[in-house]
Order: structure tokens, then C-alpha cells, then sequence
């Protein structure tokens, strides 16, 4: 049976249309929201193993403001980077060249993984006015709440990556693996929030280009994090965390707020990694003061 999305009414309010670029030696595609003569536009990068549509729920409360929201090079519409290996650098070198490219001097947001390729590659000179972090890596992953589970993600990616390929295959999109991550993460009690949930990680988690991509973004997600290139971000940033984060524990997120010379701290409570998923219109009302034109500096 289709799960109904409970934020489709609001989404289909915003206008949406795709697109292709050639950067960093690839093609990547992209979506772009809202009114084209926006005020504002706000470059998203999602998470590991989802693609642009994870971060949907909070564009349908932005309206207004001009988003550009691309698939990772490997996962949804985006092929792998050719003849490279993706580690955190390459990614943030291809973020570079989009941002570049595509939405030159737009704000910009990473949810998860994409916090830690925004924060490299703004630490490294993409040029930016404002970086926001939904649900920011900013901890070691296998030092969090669950890092047991991490260490069996750890070798459950590995084994995906050196099984015979057909076997390998089988394993990474597994459905019913792929249902244990999605019970692990959500903290909703709502089952129709659940069920949609669940929904968008069965259609999405598993729209990755091959299995040795899989494994390599894996790898660079759990062996960075964001608190190595705070103190390098000078611009304003707000983080936005979330009080029951598995991964990332609220604490590690107050300290990493220390680590950055001019950072905002918005805590949402009751949500855990899903803010994007559960609680996308408190994200949007953080995002949306912290964007408008004439908003007081952060400290």
C-alpha cells in the first residue's frame, strides 16, 4: 500500500525542476526549488545513502527561498565520481566545483554526512555567506550511543564490498536490513510518521551506483566528523541537533558549538538523526530566521 507523505500538501506548493551539470569530471544532477528571483537560495547536501529527496520535507517549509539540492556523486541520480576513489576529499572537492557552478555565494546546509563534506570543503575555501548543519557529525561515530551497532556497520559494509558481487549486492539492499537501520533512527511514536519514514528509507536507501562506492562513502563518513574543521569556518553558522541523536549525543553537539568562532545552537528535543524526517518544520523555522535578509549576526 503507497504511504502518503504528510508533508506532500505543503511540498507541491513549491515549484521543483531538475537539471545536469558537468563538474569534477562527472555528471551531476540537481534539483532546484522555489522562485527563480528568490532573495535568498540555500544550497543543500544530504546524507549517506539517501539522495536529494531526504531533505524534502524541510524545503516544503521553506517557501520563498530558491534551494538547490543535488545528489552525492554514487547515490540517486548522480553517478560515481569517474576514476576516483570517494573519500571525504573528493566529495569536497566536487561540492566545491558544483557550488561553483551552480549556486555560486548561496548559504549552504549538510544534514549527517553532508555536514562533515560542507565543513570540509568551507573549511578548504568554498566560499559561502552562512553554513547550517542539520543533525552535524560531531563526534566519532564509533564513540557514540551506538557505537557497537556502528562497529557491526563497520562490517557488515565490508563484507558488502568483498563478497562475491551478486552476493555482495544482495546484502547492501537487503530490505530487511535496510528496515533495522530505519527502526534504529526513528523516535516517533506517530505511526504515520513512522510508516512514511520507513517508506522513504526502503525507496532511497538503496539507489546507491555501485557497492564500492557504497563502501567508500561509508568509510569516509565514520572516519570524520565535523569538529576538525570548525575552528577554520569563520562564517555564521547555526547547528541544529537533536536531543535524542544516536549518533551524535546532545552533549558532543553543545561542545562542537564551542569549536566554531561565531556559532548558533538550536535543539529540538523528542527527535533523533530524523530531524529531516520528523521535525522538518522546526529545522525550516531555524533556517528560515537564521537566512532572512537583516538577520542579527550569530556569535
Amino acid at each position: 500500500m503507497p504511504v502518503t507523505s504528510p508533508y506532500a500538501d505543503a511540498l507541491a506548493t513549491v515549484p521543483v525542476s531538475r537539471h545536469e551539470v558537468e563538474v569534477a569530471g562527472g555528471t551531476t544532477a540537481y534539483w532546484v526549488y522555489g522562485p527563480a528571483d528568490a532573495e535568498t537560495t540555500l544550497l543543500m547536501v544530504h546524507g549517506y545513502r539517501g539522495d536529494h529527496h531526504g531533505l524534502e520535507p524541510v524545503v516544503a517549509f521553506l517557501p520563498g527561498i530558491r534551494i538547490v539540492s543535488p545528489d552525492l556523486p554514487g547515490f540517486g541520480e548522480t553517478p560515481p565520481l569517474p576514476g576516483r576513489e570517494h573519500t571525504l576529499q573528493a566529495y569536497a572537492e566536487w561540492l566545491t566545483a558544483f557550488a561553483a557552478a551552480v549556486a555560486p555565494g548561496a548559504d549552504i546546509l549538510g544534514h549527517s554526512f553532508g555536514s562533515i563534506v560542507v565543513a570540509a570543503a568551507v573549511a578548504g575555501g568554498l566560499k559561502t555567506p552562512r553554513v547550517i548543519f542539520v543533525n552535524p557529525i560531531g563526534a566519532p561515530a564509533l564513540e557514540g550511543p551506538r557505537g557497537i551497532l556502528t562497529r557491526l556497520a563497520v562490517f557488515y559494509y565490508w563484507a558488502g564490498a568483498k563478497l562475491p558481487k551478486r552476493l555482495g549486492d544482495a546484502l547492501l539492499r537487503n530490505r530487511l536490513i535496510v528496515r533495522v537501520m530505519s527502526v534504529s533512527m526513528v523516535k516517533t511514536r506517530d505511526r504515520q510518521l513512522r510508516a512514511f519514514v520507513h517508506d522513504q528509507h526502503d525507496t532511497y536507501f538503496s539507489r546507491f551506483g555501485d557497492r564500492d562506492v557504497l563502501h567508500q562513502g561509508f568509510v569516509a563518513s565514520v572516519s570524520n566528523d565535523v569538529r576538525a574543521f570548525a575552528p577554520r569556518i569563520s562564517q555564521p553558522t547555526l547547528l541544529i541537533a537533536a536531543e535524542k541523536d544516536d549518533i551524535t549525543p546532545i552533549e558532543a553537539e553543545r561542545h562542537l558549538q564551542t569549536l566554531f568562532p561565531r556559532a548558533e545552537l538550536v535543539e529540538i528535543a523528542g527527535v533523533g538523526h530524523l530531524i529531516h524526517y520528523e521535525t522538518p518544520r522546526e529545522a525550516a523555522e531555524a533556517i528560515r530566521r537564521f537566512v532572512a535578509p537583516g538577520a542579527a549576526d550569530t556569535r
